[in-house]
């Protein structure tokens, strides 16, 4: 206690210095004054009375600074002392602390940013209960084994058979179609088994949980909302619960609301819940795969545990239906990889990129630093001799570093703040869906410790740097000092920090160059349409308005009809899928004619109009297109992709082959027709097999439009919209895109040039960074060889010469950076495998293009020095030494 009232009181006389200066000196005064008076009534002249006093005393000064040192804390006086002495230092050298605080700060901002979306993605525990005992649970075929769809029978007998799941509960995306009194309106949404929350570990803010039993069929139908739909669509009304929505012409009651931070990205950005109940053909059927499982671990039961039981249970139902499960294995995941699995390695890239960029800007600053402390090598031997200690001077130097650490530290937080609000925002609005962790990002506690670590290792940099060239010889320092000497540090350390700023920068330009030529790759790709004035949208139907097959037909040949005499509309048709949506949405189908033995031949199915194709720009290979009269009255005929008829035909013409479903009698179904392979899956992807039927022998409520124009496509949306809300004001449109923004939006095409730029940028900033480095380490060569350079001259060294040797030295630099650089970049390019696309990560274009690009640029930083060195005059560099 005794020693915190001390130090309480020496803090405080830092805040009260001027006060206790006063006080201290009339006290000394008076002190002085009564000694003298003593010496003088003991016979003492004026002069020995105030010696003696003196003497008495220990110095009058030593005496005040003891007293201080007990009033105040000394070591935090210093600190200050030497913080605003930096401050000063830093105001005289504008040059340099603008150099060095930029350079900091952008190291930072692009570390911080790009960590934040990795926090978000990969640190981040996701929002419920104990997350890393939730697994996803998939069904597993030969063409989709890692995460392929369960059917509604199998999933009961999972629920029922395992051993290993405390609770496995199911889920599907939705696409709701809302009646509202302003219209028809689409809501993305989805629908779950009961327990599905409660197997999360989620409960509702208002209301309740859906109860056991109401997924099953003949429950009253439920619904839950989101908390943004909550606030967006009944205001954050408490009044919400018991409300009815008409979905699909079904009344739904409102019984909850979810957390605000609540996101399950496998249903994107879902904003109504509603309950699971299999009252349709699809739940009656164990060949009708299109839901997802989620189980909760039990205690004690690993992952290897839970994927041996489901297979097992795989395997037993395999046996048990053989029709129908023929081939059909099992997979699970931790849910956390089944969510970001895809984004891991690009986040890891970015990050990998910032973090190389900050490794340059630390080792940009370092440099500066040593050559700023070898100038004022004479001024740290003068404070030596003065008495200052190696600590001391370490001090000043570590108070100089904190405070561009302070600045740069600050100012790159508030760059990274601005560089996640804008990366963000660069993601597209479907992207963002199924990745709702992106959203709301920011400066979070976890970002900001990251961002004080780099800031404390940045100071201890900035520290020891200048540092560790204090030498102790006084003497030696003011004797270098004088000559006007900084040592030959930039030729000893500065050359080969210099050798690994081009490194790094060629490591990042190397993967800048695959990233771009995938990305160029990838858009070359063949997508097997004419992408330009198409535009695209889905529609749905009332079904209760729209249950019969004819009612449904009436409907989509009148919209056509008045959708084609639209001015600027070439010609429209209608699809269930669009292209680009993925390889999903598949049948099983044999050929007839052939020895069967109840092997699946699983392929995605488009049902598409008579003039899809044609709509499409799509190439006819052999055969005819579906005509206008071939309906549920006609036979049944089919059209193949090229993929389909090379795998399952390669040594025959598929036309007037028949094929038919598993159904026992075969419906037979006739090839009429070969088209080129449309890109039904992701550009990345390869092309599979795929069956096209009539949309007038498959009819459905909810399709898909695609319109060729004339004009530009959007300039066409409002008078398409106003003619399908005058054919029937209940239809529901959403999902408005050219296929050309369709193409640009997707996925595949989406990472890679989000992960290209961003590469790139970071790449070009190295490069920037580096050259400078190296304009720096030769620039100062020449200027300490200027008197060696004056000699040369003068002894009849040609110009061409000068050039040569300047030159020579900056090559040997770049080409031991080069070097280094792409034998790096060779193995780092392995993490950016999954990232590539028909590149290899050798690629000799690439790395030719990155030698040239560093060698010229390396020439040039070069070339100004070289030019200086070679125009010394020797007379006046032989004068100045």
């Amino acid at each position: 206690m005794k020693h915190l009232r001390a130090w309480t009181m020496r803090l405080a006389g830092l805040f009260t210095s001027s006060r206790r200066e006063r006080e201290m000196n009339a006290e000394f005064d008076a002190h002085l004054a009564m000694q003298i008076a003593d010496n003088r009534r003991a016979g003492m002249s004026q002069e020995e009375a105030m010696r003696e006093a003196l003497l008495k005393l220990g110095g009058l000064e030593p005496a005040k600074e003891l007293y201080r040192y007990q009033g105040t804390a000394p070591w935090i006086e210093h600190a200050l002392r030497d913080w605003l002495f930096g401050l000063r230092q830093l105001r005289k050298n504008p040059g340099f602390a603008f150099t060095a605080i930029a350079m900091l700060a952008l190291g930072i901002a692009a570390s911080i940013s790009i960590s934040a979306f990795v926090d978000a993605a990969l640190i981040k525990p996701l929002p419920y209960r104990k997350p890393d005992r939730l697994l996803g649970v998939f069904e597993s075929i030969p063409d989709f084994r890692e995460a392929s769809t369960l059917s509604y029978l199998d999933y009961l007998d999972w629920k029922r058979l395992n051993t290993v799941f405390s609770s496995l509960e199911a889920y599907e995306g939705a696409r709701f179609m809302l009646q509202t009194r302003e219209g028809a309106q689409t809501a993305r949404g989805a629908r779950v088994s009961a327990g599905f929350f409660r197997t999360l570990g989620v409960a509702p803010i208002l209301g309740r949980d859906f109860q056991p039993g109401e997924d099953l069929p003949g429950a009253g139908h439920t619904i839950m909302l989101s908390y943004p739909a909550w606030q967006r669509r009944y205001g954050g009304n408490r009044d919400v619960l018991g409300k009815k929505i008409i979905e699909r012409g079904e009344p739904k009651v409102i019984v909850g609301v979810l957390p605000r931070d609540f996101h399950f990205a496998p249903v994107g950005a879902a904003e109504f819940w509603s309950t699971l109940q299999a009252s349709g053909s699809c739940e009656s059927s164990r060949s009708c795969h299109d839901l997802y499982g989620i189980g909760r671990l039990k205690e004690g039961v690993s992952i290897k545990d839970a994927l041996a039981n489901v297979k097992a249970i795989a395997r037993q139902l395999e046996k048990q239906y053989p029709g129908s499960n023929r081939d059909q294995g099992a997979n699970v995941m931790p849910l956390s990889e089944y969510i970001v699995g895809s984004i891991r390695p690009v986040l890891l890239v970015l990050l990998t990129g910032a973090g190389l960029l900050l490794a340059i800007a630390g080792v940009n600053i370092a440099s500066l630093l040593l050559v700023r402390s070898e100038s004022r090598k004479r001024e740290m031997a003068v404070r030596n001799a003065l008495g200052a200690g190696r600590l001391r001077l370490i001090s000043q130097f570590a108070a100089e570093g904190f405070t561009v650490v302070l600045f740069g530290g600050v100012l790159g937080l508030v760059v990274a703040y601005g560089a996640i609000q804008l990366l963000t925002k660069l993601i597209s609005a479907d992207w963002l869906a199924h990745m709702p962790f992106f959203q709301n990002l920011g400066l979070n506690p976890r970002v900001l410790g990251l961002a004080a670590v780099i800031s404390v290792l940045a100071l201890i940099l900035f520290t020891a740097a200048p540092a560790i060239r204090l030498t102790p010889e006084i003497q030696g320092g003011l004797a270098e000092g004088a000559r006007g000497s900084a040592g030959n540090v930039w030729r000893r350390v500065g050359s080969r920090l210099v050798v690994f700023e081009l490194a790094i920068a060629t490591v990042l330009l190397v993967g800048a160059g695959l990233l771009g030529k995938s990305m160029y790759h990838l858009l070359q790709v063949d997508p097997g349409l004419q992408p330009d004035h198409l535009l695209t949208l889905e529609l749905g139907a009332p079904a209760k308005r729209y249950a019969k097959d004819a009612q449904i037909l009436a409907l989509e040949r009148e919209l056509l009809e008045r959708v084609k005499a639209l001015p600027g509309v070439k010609s429209a048709a209608v699809s269930s899928d669009l292209p680009l949506e993925g390889w999903g949405d598949t049948t099983w189908f044999r050929i007839l004619g052939r020895p069967w033995h109840g092997e699946h031949n699983d392929t995605p199915e488009r049902d598409v109009s008579a003039g899809y194709f044609r709509t499409l720009g799509a190439t006819l290979v052999r055969g005819r297109y579906f005509e206008e009269d071939e309906d549920i009255s006609k036979p049944r005929v089919a059209i193949v992709n090229e993929a389909l008829a090379k795998h399952y035909f390669p040594q025959e013409d598929p036309i007037g082959k028949q094929i038919s479903g598993l159904s026992t009698p075969p419906v037979p179904v006739e090839i009429v027709g070969i088209v080129k392979d449309i890109k039904e899956g992701p550009l990345d992807t390869e092309n599979r097999p795929v069956l096209y039927f009539p949309f007038n022998q498959n009819l459905s409520p909810y399709f898909n439009l695609v319109v060729r124009t004339s004009p530009a496509e959007h300039s066409l949306l409002p008078d398409l919209l106003a003619a399908i809300r005058e054919q029937d004001p209940n239809i529901a449109t959403t999902g408005q895109i050219s296929m050309a923004d369709k193409i640009s939006a997707s996925e595949s095409v989406s990472l890679r040039r989000s992960s290209a730029w961003l590469v790139g940028g970071f790449a070009a900033l190295a490069l920037v960074l580096a050259i400078v480095g190296l304009y720096g380490v030769v620039a100062y060569s020449v200027n300490r060889r200027t008197r060696e350079i004056g000699i040369r001259m003068a002894l009849g060294a040609e110009r061409g010469t000068v050039y040569g040797l300047i030159l020579r030295e900056a090559g040997w630099l770049a080409a031991f950076g080069l070097a280094a650089g792409l034998f790096c970049s060779i193995g780092a390019a392995g993490l950016l495998r999954s990232m590539l696309f028909r590149v290899r990560a050798w690629d000799g274009m690439t790395l030719a293009a990155v030698a040239f690009v560093l060698g010229a640029a390396a020439i040039l930083a070069s070339f100004f020095p070289a030019r200086r060195a070679a125009s010394v005059d020797p007379v006046e560099a032989l004068r100045t030494e």
